[in-house]
C-alpha cells in the first residue's frame, strides 16, 4: 500500500471533486437528458471518493488494488457522463470541462497506483 500521506491527500483531493461534482448537477438544467446523465454521473463521481476511503482503510495490498479498481471504473464513468452532458445534452462549460481534466488526472494517479502496488 502507499504512503499515508500520500492516501490522506487523495481523500481530501476526491472528495474535493465530489463536491464539485455535487455543485455541477445542481447547476445543471432541468431537462429529461440533463437530468439522466447528471444523476449517473452524480452516483459515478461521488464513488470516487467513497471507494478511495475504503481503498484507504485496506487490510491488504490485495483489497487496496481491488478498492483502487472499483474508482478507476468509477473515475473512467464519470468522464462518461460528463462527456455526454456535452455531446449528448449541448450543455458547454469551463466547470464540466475543468472535471473532466481532474477526473483523468484522478484516474493517472490510480493507474500508477495499481501498477506500483501490483510490482509493475
Amino acid at each position: 500500500m502507499n504512503n499515508n500521506a500520500d492516501n490522506y491527500d487523495f481523500r481530501k483531493r476526491t472528495k474535493a471533486f465530489a463536491v464539485e461534482i455535487i455543485h455541477l448537477y445542481v447547476s445543471l438544467p432541468k431537462t429529461d437528458e440533463a437530468q439522466v446523465c447528471g444523476k449517473q454521473m452524480l452516483r459515478s463521481g461521488t464513488s470516487i471518493a467513497a471507494n478511495f476511503r475504503e481503498a484507504y482503510r485496506a487490510r491488504s495490498t490485495a483489497e487496496f488494488i481491488s478498492k483502487l479498481g472499483i474508482c478507476l471504473q468509477e473515475a473512467d464513468e464519470t468522464q462518461l457522463w460528463l462527456e455526454l452532458l456535452t455531446e449528448g445534452c449541448k450543455i458547454t462549460n469551463d466547470k464540466i470541462n475543468d472535471l473532466w481534466k481532474e477526473c483523468d488526472e484522478l484516474i493517472s494517479i490510480l493507474v500508477s497506483w495499481v501498477k506500483k502496488s501490483k510490482g509493475e
